[in-house]
Formats: structure tokens, C-alpha cells, sequence
């Protein structure tokens, strides 16, 4: 059976590690897959992430990030735009999460981002995912 949202079954795995509280994920691994895990990277939600070869698609293993004492720092993790209902917004209305505190990962016609860097490079698209 195809999987129809891979994007939702991908934050859901983060989710659920990281309510498990597990140091790794593998998810199946594709380009907007390796965007969605550098943006998280770089703003500072997981440590770090890699490809693995298992002589198909591969894997992507992302390790998971916490506090000292074992406090999440991913607090939520939500798939905005489905498959059923697509959400766009502009460069002047992009959505602002926890009032600055999370991030928005949007589609753009210059690749994944997140919102504030498509408000500053003055393009909209498609919001993929809230991250707080």
C-alpha cells in the first residue's frame, strides 16, 4: 500500500520518539525529507542528522535533541497543509508560530524554508509544518 502524506508519517516518527524519548529516528529517506531535517537541524530542534544506504532509498537517521534532565526541546511538532486541503500564504501573511517562539517550514518556488527566511527573501508557498 502507498503511503499518501509522507511528510505527516515523518513528523509523526519524530513525535513519537521524542515523546518515547528514543536518541534516534530512521525514516525513509527523499529530498524534501533531507530539506524538513536540515531546516530542523539549523534552527537548532534536533543535533544532527545523516543518509544511510540500505541499497534502496536509504534512511535518514535523525538524532533526536533534549534538555539536561531529559526536557523535550521539540515541545510540538504539526503538519499544516494535508493532501486534502492545501494551505498557502503569502510573503505579507506568512503565520507566525507561538508568537516567534516555533518555526513554520514553507514550500517555496526556491525551496523548503522557513517563514521567516521566505518573508526575507520576499516569496510565499506552501506551510508544510509548524515546529514549537
Amino acid at each position: 500500500m502507498q503511503m499518501s502524506d509522507v511528510i505527516a508519517d515523518m513528523l509523526t516518527r519524530i513525535r513519537n520518539a521524542n515523546n518515547a524519548k528514543h536518541p534516534t529516528v530512521d525514516i525513509p529517506a527523499s529530498n524534501l525529507k533531507k530539506a524538513i531535517a536540515e531546516i530542523l537541524v539549523k534552527e537548532g530542534y534536533v543535533k544532527s542528522y545523516e543518509v544511510v544506504d540500505n541499497g534502496n532509498q536509504g534512511i535518514i537517521r535523525i538524532t533526536l535533541k533534549y534538555l539536561p534532565g531529559k526536557g523535550k526541546v521539540i515541545r510540538g511538532i504539526r503538519r499544516v497543509s494535508k493532501p486534502g486541503l492545501r494551505i498557502y500564504a503569502g510573503c505579507e501573511d506568512m503565520p507566525s508560530v507561538m508568537n516567534g517562539l516555533g518555526i513554520a517550514i514553507v514550500s517555496t518556488s526556491k525551496g523548503i524554508m522557513t517563514g521567516k527566511e521566505a518573508k526575507a527573501q520576499n516569496v510565499g508557498g506552501e506551510v508544510l509544518a509548524f515546529v514549537w
